[in-house]
């Protein structure tokens, strides 16, 4: 299993040539203030000094550490083709091949590159630096360093370096992958612990939190670490470790590391001998490297899993992007007959990538038709802006100067033609809505069926302006025959429709009835025989008239005038009398008035309202079933039937190739990042097969 961690090295390495933290691997995430001792652990473990050092923020990018150990013979090896003279050297990812083996030199590199890119300023940035320590005193371990929490800017910090830092720690440890590493300083309070406080926000159950308590010689006289070396203070699952690091004093005498180290285990002895061998620098390099061992075998299913998804989907990334056009001629011909293709499989509801979150395509045209448009027109009333008032006048004005014994025929008409005229509007919105669906397909093919026109701008947006251009025409000529649909009915009022008979006679019928209990009600002293006498002509001169109960008219008996009150306020107000001396003004017309109608004109307006009302229902449901049917057939199916054509005669051009197979610019790079990332990641899903092969997971 110790073989494990150089296999998280060797996917770091994979994922380092593309350039990408897209995959998170398990590595150790050191933590904690300013002054804690993070960079003196660190050195501890490698067993070299190799850190900046300094006052203030140091570690001004995160610096991620591996460690690998090398046996007798892989060092002679290596020593031999690289030609390395010594045990121990180190590599930094920026500098490519170059072999480091003095550590001096290795801090002056990380000195110079945190400045190229943080500045001098004290600033900090996200962009890592990767160094590889190659050693045979060292244990397999990766780690990353980060600038020391801090909460004043100093000097020319920015203004948030506090919240620049936490940020950036927050995107290491959020990692679910990572083991925490929290750092404090033994002289300093556990329960403020800054480094403690930041691991729990993301590791409540403290589960990937392992604590490092530092300068364990520098506590105050009289007091110790043994309660919080026995975990008694802050409980941390992984484990608590104290160690002994070197003083300023000592760094500035070049005390080495391993001295350091073997003063740490006497002062553990002498301090803290029931706790020595739980402590100190060389175990903890163990605990890590044990922990850091099982977290990687725990990790890996899911990074497989993870490794297979990726690969799946820049794979399809890459098919999208296409290859390097060789024939033009064949492969515009392609793009054209597919986009047609895709554009009608839209419309009948069999295209390969369907909408989940909203209506598109024919089910949305589908909806217009039936629930937009159908609901518009029921919602139409068949006597809507129709007065009592109108139709009264309607009626008078169509008698002309003679009194009329029936209503007369032409008030229906000139009524129920303007009732009718009012569903044009809804008919050619319509049309409107189904014209601006076609227009929605245009762009849905382009985002989601067809993706290789995004190679080809110059192409796509050819080809949306060809299908806006033919949909454009289509559009008066879809909008003329919904017209004449409306005009059609308004043409002929076919008061012989059998619909429309059936409701005359049913009303008729009613009238009849209404007629007979108005006589069955009437006083005993008006004798019964003129009533019915009266009856039987008004009857007769009905059926002379009609020819029939079918036709409209049989329905309007001759009434009895009304009162003499009625009557005279239907005349106009005279405002002269001749007698008197006064002229008569023969220009005066009587204005209508809010009034009380007759018995006779309520009649007459109450079966002029019905005919209108039966009569319109008829048309608005041959309008609601005519209306879809031209628009399918003059716009949808018209444009399907002749997209495929025109977009061949009006592209398939030899002096449009070379402009219209024009990629965009950063297409060819987004293909080779593509082919890159799904390179790294087939090589990683390699990597992964075999540990499985040699029992290593």
């Amino acid at each position: 299993m110790e073989a494990l961690i150089p296999v998280v090295n060797k996917l770091q390495d994979v994922f380092n040539t593309v350039g990408t933290d897209i995959i998170q691997l398990p590595q150790i995430v050191v933590v904690g203030t300013q002054s804690s001792g993070k960079s003196s652990v660190l050195e501890s473990l490698v067993g070299r000094d190799v850190l900046p050092r300094g006052t203030g923020i140091v570690t001004r990018r995160p610096l991620i550490l591996q460690l690998v150990h090398i046996d007798p013979e892989d060092r002679r090896k290596s020593s031999e083709e690289n030609g390395i003279d010594g045990e121990e050297w180190g590599k930094f990812l920026h500098t490519k091949n170059k072999i480091y083996t003095d550590f001096e030199e290795i801090r002056q590199e990380i000195e110079a590159e945190t400045q190229r890119i943080s500045g001098n300023n004290k600033g900090i940035s996200n962009e890592p630096i990767h160094l590889r320590i190659f050693s045979p005193h060292v244990v397999n371990l990766t780690l990353v360093d980060l600038p020391g929490i801090t909460k004043v800017p100093v000097g020319d910090q920015p203004k948030d370096i506090e919240l620049q830092i936490r940020e950036l720690i927050f995107k290491y440890i959020f990692n679910p992958n990572s083991i925490i590493l929290a750092v404090t300083a033994a002289n300093t309070d556990m329960a403020t612990s800054e480094a403690l406080k930041v691991a729990r926000e993301v590791d409540p159950d403290g589960r990937r939190t392992l604590a490092v308590v530092t300068k364990l010689d520098l506590m105050d006289a009289g007091t110790d670490a043994m309660d919080v070396l026995m975990g008694r203070v802050i409980p941390v699952k992984l484990g608590l470790i104290g160690v002994v690091n070197r003083s300023q004093l000592d760094i500035n005498q070049k005390k080495l590391v391993a001295d350091a180290i073997r003063d740490e285990y006497a002062f553990l002895q002498k301090k803290y001998p029931s706790l020595a061998n739980r402590n100190g620098t060389k175990y903890l390099a163990r605990t890590l490297n044990r922990l850091l061992m099982h977290h990687i075998r725990d990790c890996l299913p899911d990074l497989k899993t993870r490794i297979n998804v990726l690969a799946s989907q820049y794979q399809s990334l890459l098919n999208s992007y296409g290859e390097p056009v060789e024939d033009k001629s064949s492969t515009l011909l392609q793009l054209i007959t597919k986009f047609a293709a895709e554009y009608c499989h839209t419309i009948e509801g069999t295209a390969k990538y369907i909408e989940t979150t909203e209506l598109c395509g024919g089910a949305r045209i589908c909806y217009i038709f039936h629930e937009t448009f159908g609901r518009t027109l029921e919602s139409v009333d068949p006597l809507g802006g129709l007065t009592t008032i109108d139709v009264l006048t309607a009626i008078r004005n169509a008698t002309g100067p003679r009194p009329a014994l029936f209503v007369p025929e032409v008030s229906f008409e000139l009524l129920v033609k303007r009732q009718v005229k009012r569903l044009e509007d809804p008919s050619l919105r319509c049309v409107e809505l189904v014209h601006e669906e076609m227009q929605r397909i245009i762009q849905h093919c382009s985002n989601y069926s067809t993706q290789e026109l995004l190679r080809f701008p110059k192409l796509h947006d050819a080809i949306v302006e060809v299908v806006t251009s033919l949909l454009r025409k289509r559009l008066p000529v879809t909008n003329e025959m919904v017209h004449n649909l409306v005009a059609i009915e308004l043409a002929y009022i076919n008061t012989k429709h059998p619909d429309f008979a059936d409701a005359c006679g049913l009303m008729n019928n009613n009238i009849e009835e209404q007629r007979r209990n108005r006589m069955r009600d009437l006083p005993s002293a008006v004798p019964r025989d003129k009533a019915a006498a009266s009856g039987a002509q008004s009857g007769a001169a009905s059926e002379q008239t009609d020819g029939g109960t079918g036709n409209w008219r049989g329905m309007l008996k001759k009434g009895e005038d009304g009162p003499a009150t009625d009557r005279a306020m239907l005349q106009a107000p005279l405002h002269a009398n001749p007698h008197k001396g006064y002229a008569v003004n023969l220009l005066d017309v009587p204005v209508p008035v809010s009034r009380k109608l007759s018995s006779r004109e309520q009649r007459d307006c109450e079966v002029i309202e019905r005919l209108i009302k039966s009569y319109f229902l008829i048309v608005r449901k041959n309008i609601q079933d005519s209306v879809p049917k031209a628009v399918m057939h003059f716009l949808v199916n018209h444009v399907k039937d002749c997209l495929q054509s025109e977009l061949v005669g009006q592209l398939y051009k030899t002096g449009l190739l070379d402009d219209l197979l024009t990629e965009s610019e950063d297409m060819a790079q987004r293909r080779n990042e593509a082919a890159d990332m799904l390179k790294a990641l087939q090589k990683a899903s390699q990597v992964i097969a075999e540990i499985r092969e040699t029992h290593l997971w």
